[in-house]
């Protein structure tokens, strides 16, 4: 007699789905200044997702005045925090946790410009254990879709737990 495995199959959906939920949850709380620093959510308003399945998310977004250096292009630092928020999302999609990163790279091939509109995928790439990598693109709509920033990100699972406090002894 053959196990039945469609129960098992769309419990486990649920909880994929679920999680994919908490990550866009999560990351829209940060967008909007709910969670996190007030960096991340200058550096992320107006973030739209796109497309999100577990594993990749793409958003769109408009370059603001918040985020521009002072010749009027997209400042590198912001571009950095929209490239490790959105492939921390992507890479919370998969797990029950967010996780540390370990290992942040990004190549800078162009800039965009004040109101130019850009687009941001991330993709997980792989997991080994504790360790998740992601590969990031950020390309520039405005004009065709070139190519702006690329980053690969590698994280480890934080399941470090704060010592509790010891219940002092009787004297």
């Amino acid at each position: 007699m053959m196990a039945d495995t469609s129960n098992e199959d769309d419990q486990s959906m649920a909880m994929m789905h679920l999680q994919l939920q908490r990550s866009l949850k999560w990351l829209d709380d940060v967008t909007k200044g709910i969670i996190g620093y007030e960096l991340e959510s200058r550096s992320l308003a107006g973030l739209q997702v796109i497309e999100a399945r577990t594993g990749f998310l793409r958003c769109n977004f408009i370059v603001p005045l918040l985020a521009s250096d002072i010749n009027g292009n997209w400042h590198v630092g912001a571009i950095a925090t929209i490239i490790d928020n959105v492939g921390g999302a992507a890479i919370y999609s998969t797990g029950h946790y967010l996780k540390v990163t370990v290992n942040f790279n990004i190549t800078y091939y162009s800039t965009a410009k004040i109101q130019d509109e850009v687009e941001i995928e991330a993709k997980v790439k792989g997991n080994k254990g504790k360790l998740t990598s992601i590969a990031v693109e950020v390309r520039n709509k405005s004009n065709g879709g070139r190519l702006i920033a690329s980053a690969a990100q590698w994280t480890a699972a934080n399941d470090y737990r704060s010592p509790q406090p010891q219940s002092q002894a009787k004297l």
